[in-house]
């Protein structure tokens, strides 16, 4: 019988919300060695994800996008709405203005091949796992799927 989600997931995952200030969330990933957080609002329902990609922008900054002037008219070369969000995660205090919004998720009840097709496709490093009522009740890694890979192989 094919391993499930479920079996392999890591229970009850430390979570935040959007009001979280973001020293709080840097300084959680960074003591228990984790690379993201499910984001919840006061109901427990899934809002978004922070992970260390969203943070990065702390550091690296923002670059405003090229233009060219032609006729006294300035000419985006580029999207100004990307740079406008771009900008807004340099700047984030909170995670609520830093999280990616509209995480991927899955159910405990789907298979691992499911879950590691659906992370290999869309090229992400962790799933949240939600019930029926899309509260958080896991969250499932690459590093996960890799050690049920290696117990399978012992077994």
């Amino acid at each position: 019988m094919p391993k499930t989600v479920a079996d392999i997931m890591s229970h009850n995952p430390v979570v935040v919300r959007p009001e979280t200030p973001l020293k709080e969330a840097i300084q959680i990933l960074a003591e228990r060695r984790i690379s993201g957080l499910p984001v919840i609002d006061n109901t427990g329902k899934l809002v978004g994800i922070i992970s260390e990609t969203d943070l990065m922008w702390q550091e690296t900054g923002v670059t405003p996008p090229a233009y060219i002037m032609f006729l006294d008219s300035v000419i985006y070369l580029q999207n100004p709405g990307t740079y406008e969000r771009d900008l807004h995660k340099a700047l984030g205090q909170t995670v609520g203005e830093v999280m990616s919004h509209n995480p991927i998720t899955i159910f405990p009840d789907k298979t691992v091949t499911e879950a590691a097709r659906l992370m290999h496709d869309r090229n992400i490093h962790r799933l949240p796992v939600l019930d029926s009522e899309s509260q958080v009740i896991g969250i499932l890694t690459r590093g996960d799927i890799i050690r049920a890979m290696a117990a399978s192989q012992d077994s």
